[in-house]
């Protein structure tokens, strides 16, 4: 579905093109795709909208985060962690789409489990979270 839309439209276009183009793909797959679902903070039992939005939610299960850069930088991986951690879902898709084979350029990423951290480096840290191969 990403590399139909991918295919068709080709690198170098926003991120809200492909947004849209890969949404239209999952719903005709008879997926509930939601877009730009505001990712509240709760501070101090108050809820704050900062402006965080999901670019996807995929079946209220996966939040794909979609990005149209020369590079996926370390600040996009965290982006999604955090999207996950904020709106409690477990399972996140990056995928960059500028790029000429889409196939190399999509993570998958997971929330963290309780008794795990995320850091900087493997070293600063006895267990950290990595993404999950398939």
């Amino acid at each position: 579905m990403k590399m139909r839309s991918h295919n068709r439209s080709g690198p170098g276009l926003l991120e809200s093109v492909y947004q849209a183009a890969l949404a239209y793909e999952l719903e005709k797959r008879g997926l509930r795709v939601t877009r730009q679902q505001a990712i509240p903070v709760v501070y101090a039992g108050v809820r704050i909208d900062t402006g965080f939005h999901a670019d996807l939610v995929v079946e209220d299960k996966v939040i794909v985060e979609i990005k149209s850069v020369e590079t996926v930088a370390p600040v996009h991986k965290k982006q999604l962690l955090s999207y996950l951690k904020l709106a409690d879902k477990r399972l996140g898709l990056l995928i960059n789409f500028n790029v000429v084979l889409i196939t190399e350029r999509h993570h998958a990423y997971r929330k963290p489990t309780p008794g795990m951290t995320l850091a900087k480096d493997a070293k600063d840290a006895k267990t950290t979270s990595k993404p999950r191969n398939r």
